[in-house]
């Protein structure tokens, strides 16, 4: 899919290159048979002066155009290459996100192994999750560490209950981490759930 969009771009740099080449071919084409019939003119007639103001409009006119196209192929470039970077963002927190289930099971499964007493069986299951994890990370993929004992924050934590809190000091804060939350590059795409006492 990026190739053709890759593709797709560059046709449509070089189609307006070359519409840009072309402006300035002319323009340049219309100045030297101005330049030549400007000469002819002035040696012939009184209307030499005149000419020359036409000439310098049409070639003012051809300039215009050659900067507003210009000024139209930066601003392509410019935006396509935005559009380029948020779809290679989007993509990757789609199958990102996507994962998220994958990992919560991990951790289900990993607690439920430690209770028995297969070690290889855990050692085999703790290999690949950390596998697993350590290539999401390469990707950019980081869990938010949340930890009981916090103070709440609503931008960053998603409070699933309230309860009683167990002692004074929990009031207000982070009693129990639900599930947990991750953060892509910078952008957080799942919140940490929390449950919260009172």
């Amino acid at each position: 899919m990026s190739k053709k969009n890759d593709n797709k771009i560059k046709a449509e740099e070089s189609s307006v290159k070359d519409k840009i080449e072309d402006a300035i071919d002319e323009a340049i084409e219309e100045v030297e048979e101005s330049e030549k019939k400007n000469e002819d003119a002035e040696d012939d007639s009184d209307f030499g002066l005149s000419e020359t103001e036409l000439l310098k409009e049409e070639v003012q006119k051809e300039k215009d155009k050659f900067l507003r196209l210009f000024a139209e192929f930066e601003n392509y470039k410019r935006r396509t290459s935005k559009e380029r970077l948020e779809l290679f963002k989007t993509a990757n927190q789609e199958v990102m996100t996507a994962m998220l289930p994958v990992l919560d099971d991990f951790d289900r499964a990993l607690n439920e192994i430690r209770k028995t007493e297969d070690k290889n069986l855990l050692q085999g299951v703790e290999l690949i999750n950390n596998k697993f994890r350590e290539t999401l990370k390469n990707k950019g993929l980081e869990p938010m560490n949340v930890e009981e004992g916090e103070i709440f924050d609503a931008d960053i934590h998603e409070a699933i209950t309230q309860i009683p809190a167990p002692s004074e000091d929990l009031k207000g804060k982070i009693v129990d981490v639900v599930e947990r939350g991750y953060k892509l590059g910078e952008r957080i795409i799942r919140y940490p759930k929390v449950v919260t006492g009172k």
